[in-house]
């Protein structure tokens, strides 16, 4: 019998048993379909962690932050200084891999409250830095421009703002109708009055930005036809879980920055606040590595660096988001273990079934097979299309797993919807399918050895 034939033979032996079949393919269809829902999902959080880790400056990027002095050097903490703009000068000079260097210094405290249009607002990414901050943090000035060195030296009272500070002072795009751009107009920081001088980008997740663009040609097609659904009622705010803090933290973080020059920070914000040192003492310093593949190498030498600048004491520490990079492995790695895990169960108890129904068929058709074996067929060849009608099941199955696997997909993401849209990728369909035709081959070797080895006189006196 050909390989076609016996193709045949199986497709004919499902649709004789229609319902039977089903029931039989049900455990591969669920576990192909699981088996690649579970990896789109994983996939769709995968995309967002590193579009956070993106945002937010990448693995290069290093940050040196005070801390207390260890024990062994508590004898010499009244020495300890925290970190300084004299860190920062001693690394531009001494710490070659440290490519781009910006000190950061933000207010004690509290956040402070900024104010302007009648309305007020805190967030606590209100900080003084150098102009290169820009590059440090990724961000992008879509209006107006960025403060200069000249804006620094001479402390100017100018800021840059992100556009979630323009939404909760100024207004939002979407309720004006039109846009808001606040370059040039005045706000306050505690009182003392700034001019916006910038306004950087918007930034968003990649599903925010089709959730935006989906809301914004629902909105132009309610106005072309002239029916809008406005709510009823006053508007309230949402809290943290509304508009203001929904989505990727790492984007919001950067739409909620303000930025001012380092010298207006320390002279016009803090100077007169602190009881101080006379050397600023900064929240942090923002630090990107020449070379990722060097990080080690450029921590030790500003760890040197550091420790010859502080006379020995070491009350700095290092983050890095190589950690961070480290932990979504980590993460990402046993979500698809443990999705694995799951998805393998239910192949299993799919080839399970399709043994069951394999040693079914073949009691049923004792007779069909001594039939065949008397009239010339081989072992081998009864083995072989027992193997391939048992194969035939597995892939239909998982045809149709894969096609069930989209509308899973989309169940899953619209009743827990997350910040990042899941992604089908070809490598898990080709993974979830190669597993089910395994599973189909491996559970008809035993009904195939059975049928195989059936002795012709015993099957041809079958009844």
């Amino acid at each position: 019998m050909s390989l076609w034939n016996a193709i045949a033979v199986g497709l004919k032996e499902i649709w004789a048993h229609k319902f039977r079949s089903l029931l039989t393919m049900l455990g591969i269809i669920l576990g192909v379909s699981s088996l690649v829902a579970m990896n789109a999902l994983v996939q769709g959080m995968e995309n967002g962690a590193r579009e956070s880790l993106t945002a937010l400056g990448g693995v290069a990027k290093v940050r040196v932050e005070a801390q207390p002095v260890p024990v062994e050097q508590r004898h010499m903490r009244d020495l300890a200084v925290g970190v300084t703009m004299n860190d920062v000068y001693a690394l531009r000079s001494s710490a070659p891999e440290a490519a781009k260097i910006s000190p950061e210094m933000r207010f004690d405290g509290m956040s402070p409250t900024l104010a302007a249009n009648g309305k007020t607002h805190r967030t606590f990414m209100t900080a003084g830095v150098w102009p290169i901050q820009l590059e440090l943090m990724e961000h992008k000035v879509a209006h107006g421009r960025m403060f200069n060195e000249l804006d620094d030296e001479l402390a100017r009272n100018v800021v840059v703002i992100g556009t979630g500070i323009r939404d909760e002072l100024f207004g939002k795009p979407e309720d004006t109708g039109e846009p808001v751009i606040p370059v040039g107009k005045t706000m306050t920081i505690n009182g003392y009055p700034f001019t916006i001088i910038g306004m950087f980008d918007h930034y968003e997740s990649e599903q925010e930005r089709k959730t935006r663009e989906f809301r914004e040609k629902e909105r132009a097609a309610q106005l072309a036809t002239g029916v809008t659904n406005q709510p009823s009622g006053p508007q309230r705010s949402r809290g943290w879980g509304g508009s203001g803090r929904r989505g990727n933290f790492a984007f919001w973080i950067k739409n909620n920055t303000v930025y001012m020059p380092l010298n207006t920070m320390w002279m016009k914000m803090r100077s007169g606040q602190t009881n101080g040192p006379a050397v600023p003492t900064l929240s942090s310093i923002e630090i990107k590595i020449a070379d990722p593949l060097r990080i080690n190498e450029a921590l030790t030498q500003m760890r040197n660096v550091l420790m010859v600048n502080h006379r020995g004491i070491e009350d700095f520490s290092f983050r890095t988001q190589e950690d961070w990079a480290e932990q979504i492995n980590i993460f990402i790695g046993n979500a698809r273990v443990s999705g694995g895990l799951i998805a393998g169960i239910s192949l299993l108890v799919g080839g399970i079934g399709i043994m069951n129904i394999m040693l079914a068929s073949i009691s049923e058709r004792i007779r069909e097979i001594g039939i065949r074996k008397a009239v010339g067929a081989g072992d081998m060849e009864v083995f072989v299309q027992i193997i391939i009608e048992s194969t035939v099941i597995a892939v239909l199955g998982g045809i149709v797993g894969l096609a069930t696997s989209l509308g899973l997909i989309r169940l899953i993401a619209s009743m827990t919807p997350t910040d990042n849209e899941p992604v089908i990728t070809a490598g898990s369909m080709l993974v979830a399918f190669g597993a089910s035709v395994a599973i189909g081959i491996l559970a008809g070797l035993i009904p195939a050895f059975r049928a195989g080895r059936m002795n012709v006189i015993q099957a041809l006196r079958y009844d």
